[in-house]
C-alpha cells in the first residue's frame, strides 16, 4: 500500500485483501477454526517457521491479519496484532513486557479494569506499579526506578479526559530505555497518532470507535515488528486473547466509516459541551477543545480533535447525578462508547468501581462526574434531551 495515500484512502484501502482467487470486493470471511495442510512434512515447517502459511485461527487467520495490516498502517507503525477484547490488548501488551521484579509507571486516572489489573492483580505476580499524575512532568520523573520497564496512559483519560503530553513521554521513555504503551481509545489514529511522538506501543479497545457500531467486543496492539512478533508468540498464543474472525470483519467494515463517523461525533460533542457549560447546574465541563480545558493547547498540535466523550460535574451529589441519567431518553444509560447511539453512565459506580474512594479522588473521579458518549443523532435533539433532565432535577 502506497504509504502517502490520505489517511481517509488508507481507511478502506490499507492491507492487502486475502481473496486472490475469486476477486471478491470486500473482505472474504475466513471463519475456519483451523486449517489443512497439504502433507504432514509441510505441516511440521509450518509448526517450525520454516514455511509461511496459516496453521490455526489463534495464532493466525486471513481476515484477522486484513485488520492487523490496515490498522498497522492507521497507526503509523510497522505491524499490528488483533485481541478478543480491549482488556486482552492491555493485558497482552504489559505481561508480555513486564516479569517478577519490573516495575510500571502508570497515569492515576485509567479505565477502571486497567486499574484492576494493575492496582491487584499485578502485585500478584511480584509486578510493581506506581501511579501519578502525568500531567506532572516531575512527579513522572521521581517515579522512576532502575527497575522501571513501561510508562502506561490514556490520553485522553478515562473519565475526566485529561489529556497528557505526549511529547515529553516519548521523550522521558526513550532517554531512559522505557516502554512507552499509549491506550489511544478515545481519540482513534483518526485525531491522534502516538507514533508521531517516539511512543513504541498504541493499543485501542477495538469494542469503541474502530467498530463503531455496538455489536463487537475486540482490541489492537500496534508497535514494531520485534515487539508485536513477542506478543504474538507469547502472551496471545499461550494466553489466547485473540479475535475471532467474523469480530474482525465487522471491524474491518466499521473502519471504511471512522473518520466521517468522528467527524460527526466532534461536531456534536462539541456542540454539547458548549451547552453543557453555559448550565448553572452544572459545575464543570470536561473536554479538550472547551478553552477552559487543561488540554485545549493540544488540540491542533497533538490531536486533531478532541473526540465524543464529555464528562461533566453536576452542581449537586450522588444521587442529582443518579436522577438526571435516569431522567433521559436519547441516552442510553450504558457503559461503552463510540457507538452511533449516545450513551451516558456514572463513572464512580460504574466502569471505575473498582477504584477504593481514596484512589477516586486521586483520579479526580467525583461522585457528582458523569460520563457521555455523544452520538450521530441530530445535535439539537441530544440537547433537547438533556435539557429536559436539567429541568427534571431541577424541580
Amino acid at each position: 500500500m502506497d504509504k502517502s495515500l490520505h489517511f481517509n484512502t488508507q481507511l478502506v484501502h490499507a492491507g492487502d485483501n486475502p481473496d486472490s482467487q475469486y476477486g471478491a470486493l470486500s473482505t472474504p470471511l475466513y471463519q475456519t477454526s483451523t486449517f489443512a495442510f497439504d502433507s504432514c512434512d509441510q505441516g511440521g515447517k509450518r509448526f517450525a517457521g520454516e514455511e509461511e502459511g496459516y496453521i490455526y485461527t489463534r495464532l493466525a487467520n486471513p481476515t484477522v491479519n486484513q485488520l492487523e495490516q490496515r490498522m498497522a498502517v492507521l497507526e503509523g507503525m510497522e505491524a499490528a496484532a488483533a485481541t478478543s477484547t480491549g482488556m486482552a490488548a492491555v493485558s497482552g501488551v504489559l505481561l508480555a513486557m513486564l516479569s517478577s521484579g519490573d516495575h510500571l509507571i502508570a497515569s492515576n486516572a485509567v479505565y477502571g479494569c486497567t486499574f484492576a489489573l494493575l492496582n491487584e492483580q499485578f502485585p500478584r505476580y511480584g509486578i510493581e506499579v506506581t501511579f501519578v499524575d502525568m500531567e506532572d512532568h516531575d512527579a513522572i520523573e521521581a517515579a522512576r526506578k532502575t527497575n522501571t520497564k513501561v510508562v502506561f496512559l490514556e490520553t485522553p483519560v478515562n473519565p475526566n479526559l485529561a489529556v497528557y503530553d505526549l511529547e515529553f513521554i516519548g521523550r522521558f521513555a526513550k532517554q531512559h530505555g522505557i516502554l512507552s504503551v499509549v491506550d489511544n481509545t478515545f481519540l482513534t489514529p483518526y485525531l491522534q497518532r502516538p507514533k508521531d511522538f517516539d511512543i513504541d506501543i498504541v493499543l485501542h479497545s477495538a469494542t469503541k470507535y474502530l467498530n463503531g457500531h455496538g455489536d463487537v467486543v475486540a482490541g489492537v496492539i500496534c508497535g514494531s515488528n520485534e515487539h508485536i512478533a513477542q506478543i504474538k508468540h507469547t502472551t496471545l498464543k499461550d494466553i489466547g486473547g485473540t479475535m475471532s474472525p467474523f469480530d474482525a470483519w465487522l471491524i474491518i467494515r466499521g473502519l471504511k466509516t471512522l473518520a466521517v463517523r468522528m467527524e460527526r461525533h466532534c461536531e456534536n460533542a462539541e456542540q454539547v459541551a458548549q451547552w453543557l457549560e453555559s448550565q448553572s447546574c452544572v459545575k464543570k465541563v470536561y473536554y479538550p477543545s472547551l478553552a477552559s480545558h487543561a488540554g485545549h493547547r493540544f488540540i491542533g498540535k497533538q490531536m486533531k480533535g478532541a473526540g465524543g466523550v464529555i464528562a461533566f460535574e453536576l452542581d449537586g451529589n450522588l444521587e442529582h447525578a443518579k436522577a438526571f441519567a435516569d431522567s433521559l431518553s436519547l441516552f442510553k444509560i450504558a457503559v461503552s462508547l463510540g457507538d452511533a447511539e449516545s450513551l451516558i453512565q456514572h463513572p464512580a459506580s460504574m466502569t471505575h468501581s473498582s477504584y477504593s474512594p481514596e484512589a477516586r479522588v486521586e483520579a479526580g473521579i467525583s461522585d457528582n462526574l458523569l460520563r457521555i458518549s455523544v452520538g450521530l443523532e441530530q445535535v439539537e435533539d441530544l440537547i433537547n434531551d438533556l435539557d429536559q433532565a436539567m429541568i427534571q432535577i431541577k424541580t
